[in-house]
């Protein structure tokens, strides 16, 4: 097993490998690989195919240039998309424990903790006090 080991490993020497790219690429082959399995379709099979193949040439390019610029687009995209989400989990966990009102004077957004009755809540920014129920 560690000669065989070997051998990959010399045959890997110049080649990109795996980044976080191609660890998506398989993840989506794979998720339509057993989309294939209940949909009986050929194209789900010929496209989870396809991904496979775009992973694996990939990993064994020898343009680690051009594959190093493919990932960091990747990246690039994946952390806009995924902001996204972490924006919403945030607010959504802040709506959970808190109020947040804005002043009528500024629109200043205000955080107020939820449970507390009747409060009056002085604005930092303008100075103005207002009264809401948290």
């Amino acid at each position: 097993m560690s000669r065989f080991r070997e051998r990959f490993a010399r045959f890997m020497v110049g080649r990109y490998g795996a980044d976080k790219l191609s660890q998506c690429l398989i993840g989506i082959s794979l998720v339509l690989v057993f989309a294939g399995l209940f949909a009986r379709n050929p194209w789900v099979d010929i496209l989870a195919f396809i991904f496979m193949a775009l992973c694996y040439f990939r990993m064994f390019s020898k343009n680690i240039g051009k594959r190093f610029e493919e990932n960091q687009k990747f990246e690039r995209l994946f952390f806009r998309i995924t902001e996204v989400f972490r924006k919403w989990r945030f607010k959504i966990q802040q709506m959970r424990q808190y109020h947040i009102y804005k002043c009528p004077s500024c629109s200043q957004k205000i955080r107020i903790p939820r449970g507390k009755g009747k409060v009056s809540i002085h604005c930092p920014k303008c100075g103005a006090d207002f009264i809401k129920k948290s």
